[in-house]
């Protein structure tokens, strides 16, 4: 019996080593297809561009060279050759002319995402993010249609801005994982809807991992209702984390409505109690974030002024924000 057991545990074991080859070599077999099919986009690009420069047609959306050519190539090759993918792949080729410069950890999906955005710089971003937090073409669509570079980019001067632009997001300081709006239309809370603090934290909580997307990256989620005791009365954190990176916990109120300087003093109150009481050694100072339906910017000024604590004030909103006026705000911030 003892070595009918030995023998099912060497047998498991064959199967497992088995499967780690097998699902080794579909990873690589995946990867090597993403690769080529890159390629051959980019070069289906390219050789449309250079058709163009020798003077024989314009390959803008609407000509008749896209129209034909998506027309010949579906009939000779079938799907994947629509005219706005032909289309993207002329624009694949003007954006990345250096095919060098592109990731295989990206897909097509990817880039095909990556090209609907117009200026450069937010591209840059976005694939670095993408890329850096392993973002799937789904994560990448809503970071996009929710303007996080330009909610990033509101906190940061000219310089900031283009370090954005050019590295993505980098983790170094508290300040850098703070965004103003959060944007949480993924709840689906209709904007009119009056809802209690406690519907809202529930609401989050069932949608924990798009809200950790939202947040960014080094977020790991420790508990909610976290319960303090002071003077033998009970007080609770709606949302506690922990940030990965920054080493410390991050604990974050929720307010409905107007945020009240009695909510930065409460946020201060729980920061000193867990230095005190919950970091333990190797924990930097943490952090708080009250996330309120609205503020005043004065009153958040001098609430916060001469606190040492870490306290930001940000709001949040329902609904995807405007991004023409983000774009607007961050290229007055350009020209400053």
């Amino acid at each position: 019996m003892i070595k009918n057991v030995q023998n099912t545990k060497t047998y498991q074991k064959l199967v497992d080593t088995i499967g780690v080859t097998i699902e080794s070599a579909r990873q690589r077999a995946i990867q090597v297809v993403n690769n080529e099919l890159l390629k051959a986009n980019w070069e289906i690009g390219r050789y449309i561009v250079e058709y163009e420069q020798h003077g024989n047609e314009k390959a803008e959306y609407g000509s008749s060279l896209l129209t034909n050519l998506s027309k010949d190539l579906k009939i000779r090759f079938g799907k994947g050759f629509s005219k706005s993918n032909v289309y993207l792949m002329r624009q694949f080729y003007l954006k990345y002319q250096i095919f060098q410069s592109l990731t295989g950890k990206l897909t097509w999906t990817h880039y095909s995402e990556l090209l609907g955005v117009s200026d450069d710089h937010i591209r840059g971003f976005y694939e670095k993010q993408a890329i850096n937090e392993n973002w799937s073409v789904r994560e990448l669509k809503r970071q996009i249609n929710s303007s996080l570079f330009e909610r990033l980019a509101l906190s940061k001067d000219k310089k900031g801005i283009l370090k954005l632009s050019q590295h993505g997001q980098i983790i170094s300081e508290p300040k850098d994982i703070i965004k103003d709006p959060y944007v949480l239309e993924f709840l689906q809370i209709p904007e009119e809807h009056r809802m209690t603090e406690s519907k809202l934290e529930q609401k989050i909580i069932d949608n924990l991992q798009t809200f950790l997307l939202e947040l960014g990256k080094g977020f790991s989620f420790i508990g909610r209702q976290y319960r303090l005791t002071l003077d033998n009365i009970h007080y609770y954190v709606d949302l506690v984390f922990y940030h990965r990176i920054l080493k410390c916990f991050v604990l974050i109120d929720l307010k409905t409505k107007h945020v009240k300087h009695q909510d930065i003093g409460q946020m201060n109150m729980y920061l000193n109690y867990f230095k005190a009481e919950e970091n333990t050694e190797g924990d930097n100072p943490p952090i708080g974030i009250v996330l309120g339906a609205d503020k005043n910017d004065i009153l958040v000024e001098y609430a916060i002024g001469g606190i040492s604590n870490n306290i930001f004030v940000s709001k949040y909103q329902l609904y995807l924000p405007d991004r023409k006026v983000l774009e607007q705000k961050v290229k007055e911030l350009m020209t400053e």
